[in-house]
């Protein structure tokens, strides 16, 4: 896909900095791209440890809701842990749960079922918890907008205490603690934080306040895991907890964990950011997607090897069915758009029959990848006169905003800016998608996905200790992507395509100065299509040949080191190119 270049223009002495930190100023240049200014915050990008992160007592309430746990832990009153059903709700429901357990405290849990009651604490869990006799209910991942679900609590005689970490409405319900640091009046320091690493802090300020030790390490691993998959920024306090969790996870003392490990086949693997977001945290998501997040906190929470590898294998095979039928979902959702020529829209909006209702969040994130547009897929509900959609965004589109506009028509919907969930009327969704496209305003460039190019770098300038430098700039993920280099004007000599599948491409190219290096890919298709584009079929026929066309392009790429049969070597990966203007 084509896409609008752009070199980060932000300014610093990268010299003094690669000095300072004994660092190539190639990587000073990176980190300064991902916002990180004073030496201080340098310091512990780049080297920060636990001791680094941020004290919890600072969050508002905390002092109020650690105090209300611990007397009711002391009075033997029961305690509900109420999270949601996804990789951060279903980690912070373990952190509290467990650690209350290991107090002393009498505690139970409860998640929301996606399908039938929908995100976050509601009345019917509450009026649950009553029937069970619970005294004390804490929330985790949710609870900042249940009005409802708190007033019904606390005229049940319930005490409520919720720990959150989304953004504050209009007001905050009236539980007898609130803590969220999003709040107004709150003094903690880093507002972008998991729900998990909420629970944590609770967790360590609650042991504190009763003069008991909790290891410093205890719980990171799912606090990483949290922090990756619910896509929050990894800077500040986010970094170091996925760094460390990381090296946690690989020798977790948490035997569900280390069985999804296993059955993921990376035992004695170097986890990295990938492994999180893209291996082990779809298992998880997927109990709560196609059957109850409870299957994955029992996971957690079992204490025999063999019931561990059970239950880990179960949501293996079900993550594995989940990606064959999004994949299918996926390519429906194409063919549908391209027939019914949606992508000629500024707003994707499609109905998909026979798909599950908790894939279209998936789903609508590869179509708005794809045709880089803002969608909404909508599939059936189990109420036939409703339709139930999920909105994935682009940069330049707030959906949460353009939703608002339309909410007369909508009959009910929440998110923000880049998602959101909605349900409608069945017989409103031409009028949606109608609605949305004429409220659009989005031009070709705003259409135009964009490539941030951290430095314009020649590939002869790599070698294996900057990649090794680069590396250590992990985990890689939102705010702190991998770095990505770009070179102009590169002579190719030809496209070569090998492997068992032909699915892998070399582009020889030649640079100002004689050097030739080899660019890999794993899109020829992609690359043959835009050279068939660019220069004519009969100019990529030869390039595939290997004969010299004096075609010039423009490489954008990321630097690693190969490994085969003991040997390492550097290797170029194409992430984007475009013909070579003078």
């Amino acid at each position: 896909m084509d896409a609008d270049w752009r070199i980060y223009s932000k300014r610093a002495d990268f010299n003094a900095i690669a000095n300072r930190f004994n660092i190539d100023p190639v990587v000073a240049r990176v980190i300064r791209n991902r916002d990180v200014e004073s030496e201080e915050e340098i310091e512990r990008f780049l080297y920060g440890t636990l001791d680094d992160c941020h004290d919890g007592n600072l969050m508002k309430d905390m002092d109020k809701g650690v105090s209300i746990i611990s007397e009711k832990i002391d009075a033997g009153e029961s305690i509900r842990i109420v999270g949601d059903y996804d990789v951060d709700g279903v980690t912070s429901t373990y952190i509290l749960y467990d650690a209350i357990r290991c107090l002393g405290g009498k505690v139970s849990y409860d998640i929301p079922h996606r399908i039938t009651d929908g995100y976050g604490i509601n009345v019917r869990i509450i009026e649950q918890a009553a029937s069970d006799e619970v005294d004390t209910i804490i929330t985790c991942d949710n609870g900042i907008a249940a009005f409802d679900a708190v007033t019904r609590a606390k005229e049940l005689g319930l005490t409520i205490v919720v720990t959150d970490h989304h953004e504050i409405q209009e007001m905050i319900p009236d539980a007898d603690a609130v803590i969220d640091p999003h709040q107004e009046g709150d003094a903690y320091p880093y507002k972008a934080i998991c729900g998990a690493e909420v629970a944590y802090k609770f967790i360590r300020c609650l042991y504190k306040y009763r003069g008991q030790e909790l290891e410093d390490r205890k719980y990171i691993d799912f606090v990483a895991l949290a922090t990756y998959c619910d896509v929050m920024p990894l800077l500040d306090e986010n970094r170091i907890y996925v760094r460390e969790g990381m090296k946690k996870i690989a020798e977790t003392d948490n035997l569900g964990l280390a069985a999804l490990v296993r059955q993921c086949s990376l035992e004695g693997a170097s986890i990295t950011g990938y492994h999180l977001g893209f291996v082990l945290g779809p298992c998880i998501n997927t109990a709560g997607r196609i059957g109850s997040a409870k299957e994955a906190l029992l996971l957690f929470l079992e204490e025999d090897e063999a019931a561990c590898a059970s239950k880990a294998l179960a949501l293996k095979i079900g993550n594995d069915d989940r990606k064959k039928i999004t994949e299918d979902g996926t390519a429906l959702a194409i063919e549908t758009v391209l027939r019914e020529g949606y992508d000629k829209d500024q707003v994707i909006v499609l109905y998909l029959n026979g798909v599950h209702e908790s894939l279209a969040g998936i789903i609508a994130g590869k179509i708005k990848e794809h045709f880089y547009r803002p969608t909404i897929v909508f599939t059936d509900s189990e109420n036939e006169e409703l339709l139930k959609g999920s909105g994935r965004s682009i940069e330049d589109y707030n959906l949460f905003e353009k939703l608002s506009e339309v909410k007369d028509i909508l009959y009910k919907f929440g998110g923000h800016k880049l998602a959101a969930g909605l349900t409608i009327q069945r017989d409103e969704l031409d009028k949606i998608r109608k609605e949305l496209n004429n409220r659009a305003d989005l031009n070709e460039q705003q259409l135009t996905p964009k490539l941030m190019i951290d430095v314009p770098m020649p590939l002869r300038y790599v070698n294996m200790g900057l990649i090794a430098q680069l590396d250590s700039l992990e985990p890689f993920g939102t705010a702190n992507p991998r770095p990505l280099f770009a070179e102009a004007g590169l002579k190719v000599n030809g496209l070569y395509i090998y492997g068992k599948r032909g699915n892998v491409m070399n582009i020889s190219v030649t640079d100002s100065r004689g050097g030739r290096f080899m660019v890999m890919t794993f899109d020829p298709e992609g690359v043959i299509e835009d050279i068939k584009k660019w220069f004519t079929e009969e100019v990529c026929d030869k390039m595939l040949k290997g004969a010299y066309t004096g075609v010039m392009l423009d490489i954008a790429y990321q630097p690693q080191i190969n490994e085969y049969r003991g040997e390492r070597n550097i290797q170029f990966l194409l992430k984007n190119m475009r013909p070579h203007t003078a």
